[in-house]
């Protein structure tokens, strides 16, 4: 008798039936397509300059401003979880911010000294990964240099960026993180590094860093100046095929990676520049995606950790090698424990 010859008054059941491979966490677990690895995860971190203690950031529930102390155990704790990395941000008093960002180049500024602070501590056992943009130390908040207009120079802003590469390097980043989008800046800061000696240092681009409503508590992390946008910088929302064209500059100015940003919006376009990229693919689940999933859990609309683990997942699904999430160090812990 065939499948579809069942007895009169049966309904006839399916040959295939894909929920076989569905019935238990062990057989889930075993067929899975997509895997999460704590070495893929990078945890952002902020650091803070004339704090004694770690400074709530009310918009990121758990995520702190760090003082220089509890910066070196978060790196030490983002080793003992098997994370791949920690990008750093550093975070001026309000009084050492100004037009050009000076803190940022300052040896002694804040980021670099906690540059190293966190290779002192845990050496080449985490990635040190470091924010290349003025946003952090300017007193208007922008990504670069204004000129006389109060529009952002590209070029100018290109040469603090150079500056800028160089004294994070010399604090012992492993990896910099050109944010700005500005044109050019891949380039500027290989010659930079190359010219002084890091020929090491590797550049992690920010290769379509999109203009976001989901950046707001960000904003927050790092006490921003800004008034306005930064659409006349960073990618229009409505543009996929762009990122495309930001991707082949950026390779052709030999960056080491690529990011997208944010992740779960752009989804779609992460998935291209994968399938493009002939380097290691980066996402950055950014302030606002973490925000509004912790949100929903605290008002039990939904479970916070399988929430969680479902976005990571989907953005490693969707072509991402590394992700930066706040996260990071949860979910590494999470994913030792499923083994």
């Amino acid at each position: 008798m065939s499948s579809t010859d069942a007895p009169h008054g049966s309904v006839a059941g399916p040959v295939v039936r894909p929920r076989r491979l569905r019935t238990t966490p062990a057989l889930r677990r075993m067929v899975a397509e997509t895997r999460l690895h704590p070495a893929e995860l990078i945890l952002p971190a902020f650091v803070r300059e004339g704090i004694d203690e770690p400074a709530p950031i009310s918009a990121m529930p758990g995520v702190v401003q760090h003082t220089r102390d509890t910066l070196k155990k978060a790196a030490a704790e983002a080793v003992a979880a098997g994370l791949g990395g920690i990008m750093l941000y550093g975070v001026p008093e309000e009084a050492k911010k100004d037009a050009v960002g000076s803190a940022g180049t300052d040896p002694d500024g804040i980021l670099q000294v906690a540059l190293r602070d966190v290779r002192a501590e845990v050496g080449d056992d985490l990635v040190i990964m470091s924010d290349v943009c003025l946003d952090e130390t300017t007193d208007h908040g922008h990504c670069g240099v204004l000129d006389a207009e109060g529009r952002v120079d590209n070029d100018a802003t290109l040469a603090r960026y150079a500056e800028m590469a160089v004294v994070q390097a010399d604090a012992g980043a492993h990896v910099l993180g050109p944010s700005g989008m500005m044109d050019g800046q891949v380039a500027v800061i290989r010659e930079a590094l190359d010219r002084a000696g890091h020929e090491d240092t590797a550049v992690l681009a920010y290769t379509a860093k999109y203009s976001s409503a989901f950046y707001g508590p960000f904003r927050e992390a790092i006490n921003s100046s800004l008034k306005g946008d930064r659409k006349t910088y960073q990618q229009d929302p409505p543009n996929a095929r762009e990122a495309l064209r930001e991707l082949s500059l950026d390779l052709d100015e030999g960056a080491d990676m690529v990011m997208v940003k944010p992740a779960g919006p752009y989804l779609d376009v992460l998935r291209r520049v994968a399938d493009e990229a002939d380097v290691p693919v980066a996402a950055y689940q950014i302030s606002g995606e973490f925000a509004m999933v912790e949100a929903a859990a605290e008002r039990g609309w939904v479970d916070r950790d399988t929430a969680m683990m479902e976005t990571l997942t989907g953005i490693r699904r969707a072509g991402a090698q590394l992700i930066l999430t706040y996260w990071a160090i949860d979910a590494a812990q999470r994913l030792t424990l499923r083994g």
